[in-house]
């Protein structure tokens, strides 16, 4: 059953009518299968109509959706002969972030990304997708080792950022963070990013430094989550939606930055009502860049990186 979000409710309403209809159908010798399909056909364009004018706070929402895709999913979906990976080598393993080395299509390639959890005890083991030290300890561990065996590298970015606590700051977190994205700036294989929820602060930048950065269409991407910008400038978390459309977090605004080079489209009503179809959609674009990028001599892809980056904003 669909989770409704709060701007969702005129769907919501005319979906429980249909609901209602079809119970009474089935119950009864009454033939309303004219009025059910007028409903439905009026609840498929009032959702489409709704997801084509969604505000950047509402975007915030369906991209933290409790049903969106996740991590396994795209694994599930669009990978195939994934094999985890675990451990930095220097204290533990971190399950906020997963990686190992996957198949899409015919191409191997080593796949790493964050991981929240879809239930309250997936979600605890997953630390919600925030990673802590080790997590990024093991990114830069796979890079390296994608390096040596000449594996592209595909990272997919969910995480509201990095894990805040005092544990992950006694253990080197921004230290982690930043030589995560040294070593994603410096791979001499191809390199795709794709921001498929939230994209939060450097701890979406440590595994999205790539030279081609994707999106899904209702994702969102920023330095720090619109609650968290309206309380540092207005005092008050209330005011997140006026963060959100400020601070430019949508995939449109950020592919017109050049933040990103390109939106993956969502089924019609977001990517948690469809999965199957958007994994397959993600791992299609996924797969035509990394096809452009496979020609590419080490030292054009480091170039490329850098001008990209350097590019941002113009």
């Amino acid at each position: 059953m669909i989770s409704f979000l709060e701007f969702e409710k005129p769907v919501a309403a005319l979906e429980a009518r249909i609901a209602e209809l079809r119970a009474t159908a089935a119950d009864g010798d009454i033939d309303i299968a004219a009025e059910i399909e007028r409903l439905e056909k009026k609840s498929a364009a009032l959702l489409a109509s709704t997801y084509a004018a969604l505000t950047p706070w509402q975007k915030t929402q369906v991209a933290r959706h409790p049903s969106r895709p996740h991590f396994a999913d795209f694994v599930a979906h669009a990978f195939s002969d994934f094999m985890p990976l675990g451990g930095d080598r220097r204290f533990g393993d971190d399950r906020a972030i997963i990686g190992g080395f996957a198949r899409l299509g015919k191409r191997r390639v080593m796949l790493i990304g964050h991981e929240k959890g879809h239930d309250t005890h997936s979600r605890i083991r997953h630390n919600f997708g925030m990673g802590k030290p080790e997590g990024y300890r093991k990114a830069i561990r796979l890079m390296e080792l994608a390096g040596r065996f000449g594996l592209p590298v595909v990272t997919l970015v969910d995480t509201s950022g990095a894990f805040p606590g005092v544990e992950a700051e006694e253990r080197g977190q921004a230290e982690a963070i930043a030589r995560s994205t040294e070593a994603c700036l410096s791979l001499e294989v191809p390199m795709v990013a794709a921001i498929v929820g939230e994209g939060g602060s450097g701890g979406a930048v440590a595994l999205a430094s790539a030279e081609r950065v994707l999106m899904l269409e209702h994702a969102v991407y920023s330095v720090i989550s619109p609650e968290g910008a309206s309380s540092i400038l207005w005092r008050t978390a209330d005011r997140a939606p006026d963060a959100a459309e400020a601070m430019k977090v949508t995939a449109q605004d950020l592919l017109r930055l050049k933040v990103i080079d390109r939106i993956v489209s969502e089924p019609v009503g977001g990517a948690h009502r469809d999965p199957l179809g958007t994994a397959r959609a993600l791992g299609q674009a996924i797969g035509e860049e990394l096809d452009g990028l496979s020609r590419r001599k080490p030292a054009d892809l480091l170039k490329l990186r850098e001008e990209r980056f350097l590019a941002i904003g113009d």
